[in-house]
């Protein structure tokens, strides 16, 4: 991959998301039962087996928690549409927002709705900050970074071709990253329990100066050089996914 000026900036804010996303996936099973707020899988599970069961008050509280990632999702991209306002300025203030509120909810508060916060502001964090250096890349779970990282190291091992070191290298850092602020977690609420996920409030201070950072490289790149990094961005992941199924091809 040719090295670009944005490049390092980049990486750098989309480590410190990655810390955000750590940070809220270890407070949510220390402090909320054990629910991971950062995604629908296991909210969905339990939705259907809810309902299965009959029981209607949890089916309703799942329904409700679906429909808020569901509208932070959406409104990542309404918001810049209709009001043409930054998302990724916007995102770690409501996440700041959503951290502040949580610090006074009581301990006994039921897990899935002391965690909604959590599932709108991280949808949208999702939704706003997909990756860096070309590489799509989610800050808030790990699954498809584990792969990737994976993938990239048994292409090394097989080919050689040290371009698959440079997204080991992304993908290992994102995952360093986003394990480091579930650390970071255990410290907060270890120091002040329910209200350790103000902690979160430094990393999201950084993020947000990164950011900005990240816009002033971008006012001196040219248009047509920040297409360049889209495309560069964009070719590198059609090759990879053409790499995938030559794999699977042969397998099978």
């Amino acid at each position: 991959m040719t090295e670009q000026k944005l490049l390092p900036i980049d990486h750098c804010r989309h480590l410190a998301f990655a810390a955000i996303g750590g940070f809220f996936g270890g407070y949510a099973l220390l402090c909320r039962g054990g629910i991971l707020g950062s995604s629908q899988t296991m909210n969905l599970v339990e939705l259907v087996i809810d309902a299965l069961f009959g029981r209607g008050s949890s089916v309703l509280l799942h329904l409700l928690c679906l429909v808020i990632y569901v509208v932070g999702v959406m409104l990542s991209v309404i918001v810049p549409h209709v009001f043409h306002v930054d998302m990724r300025r916007l995102s770690p203030c409501i996440t700041a927002a959503a951290a502040i509120a949580m610090g006074f909810f009581p301990a006994d508060m039921t897990p899935l709705v002391a965690l909604y916060p959590v599932f709108f502001s991280m949808s949208i964090q999702w939704s706003t900050f997909a990756g860096a250096r070309g590489f799509q890349s989610a800050t808030i779970f790990n699954s498809n970074n584990t792969k990737q990282a994976s993938l990239a190291l048994a292409h090394y091992l097989c080919e050689g071709e040290r371009e698959q070191l440079t997204k080991l290298w992304f993908y290992g850092s994102t995952l360093l990253a986003f394990h480091a602020g579930a650390v970071w977690s255990w410290l907060a609420v270890k120091w002040l329990d329910v209200r350790g996920v103000w902690g979160v409030l430094p990393q999201l201070a950084l993020a947000y100066y990164l950011v900005l950072r990240e816009e002033q490289a971008e006012r001196v790149l040219t248009p047509a050089q920040i297409r360049e990094q889209e495309v560069l961005g964009e070719a590198e992941e059609l090759v990879e996914e053409a790499q995938e199924m030559v794999e699977e091809e042969k397998e099978d």
